[in-house]
């Protein structure tokens, strides 16, 4: 057997390893395989690239709580039709087979019943070179994937790939992402500052008109109305009605919350055991019902999403 060179690509740092190589393409030019044809292997942290084996391995803050806010905040801005993903593969070309860190896609399959290309796909740079985000664009783009975006996490600042440079374009922090696969234009601005992160999902629930959420927030008004009127009678009625509305609203915002967080859960197919929705239920505390909800875009389990709390008592 014969010796190969070493390299080791990691997100955040460079380092030395195996290099493998992807079959050869032959003579001919061939047609491009099926996005969902592997030549990394699944469930792994193999990837390929031009043929050379590449490893994404695990990530330190602030890497890693960039994909956590990157993820939370692209899931509730997906629109109807599509669908979002992480580390999914993608068969780029014969020699490539790689996964963006997150991406959306079609949910109607194509013709022969498989999954389509996505549209959009994001990647997460830290200390990496943006040698191989430049690499993995070039190639998404080549494929057919329309916009491709990096996010430079030191420099806090967000690329879209420009076909007309062949290169990075960078986007202002006040700028805005619109694109169909979009239920709404997502702030760049969300996906910087973990503060403008849940104002922005928030918006995003509520211009996708999720019926729990709507249903909170009438159900908010009218017993801030209802309070309002009752204490208006008694101590006058502007004083009671501004302290029903008060008191409404917060009541309201609490059970949307309470909405919000078991739809994420119901929408991602995780079962909510009866534990776990009585925690949701009894819990009036209106932060840690944010965090949970933030939570509940990512968790594996329903019981993760209050384990934090189950922990405290």
């Amino acid at each position: 057997m014969r010796k190969r060179d070493h390299v080791l690509l990691a997100p955040g740092a460079d380092a030395s390893g195996r290099t493998l190589h992807a079959p050869p393409q032959g003579g001919a030019r061939q047609r491009a395989p099926h996005v969902d044809d592997r030549l990394a292997p699944p469930e792994t942290r193999v990837e390929y690239l031009d043929g050379a084996e590449i490893f994404a391995a695990p990530a330190d803050p602030p890497h890693a709580t960039q994909h956590f806010d990157l993820t939370y905040v692209l899931g509730a801005h997906v629109a109807k039709g599509y669908r979002g993903a992480v580390d999914m593969l993608t068969r780029v070309d014969e020699g490539s087979d790689y996964a963006p860190d997150a991406s959306v896609f079609p949910v109607k399959p194509d013709r022969g019943g498989r999954r389509r290309l996505e549209e959009l796909a994001f990647e997460v740079c830290d200390k990496q070179a943006l040698t191989v985000p430049t690499s993995k664009a070039r190639r998404l783009i080549d494929r057919g994937v329309r916009r491709v975006f990096c996010i430079l996490v030191k420099q806090r600042r967000v690329l879209e790939w420009s076909r007309a440079t062949d290169g990075w374009q960078p986007l202002p922090k006040d700028a805005v992402i619109e694109d169909p696969c979009l239920v709404r234009p997502l702030p760049i601005q969300a996906l910087l500052d973990a503060a403008s992160s849940d104002d922005a999902v928030a918006r995003a629930l509520l211009d996708k008109r999720v019926p729990a959420l709507e249903a909170a927030l009438a159900e908010g008004a009218a017993l801030g109305e209802a309070r309002g009127e009752a204490r208006g009678e008694a101590r006058g009625a502007a004083l009671g009605e501004a302290r029903g509305a008060a008191l409404g609203e917060a009541r309201g915002e609490i059970r949307m919350a309470q909405e919000a967080i078991t739809t994420v859960l119901r929408s991602r197919r995780i079962e909510i055991p009866a534990e776990v929705a009585r925690a949701i239920a009894d819990c009036d505390d209106v932060n840690k019902l944010r965090r949970w909800l933030k939570s509940a875009a990512t968790a594996v389990t329903a019981a993760e999403v209050v384990a934090g709390s189950r922990r405290k008592r």
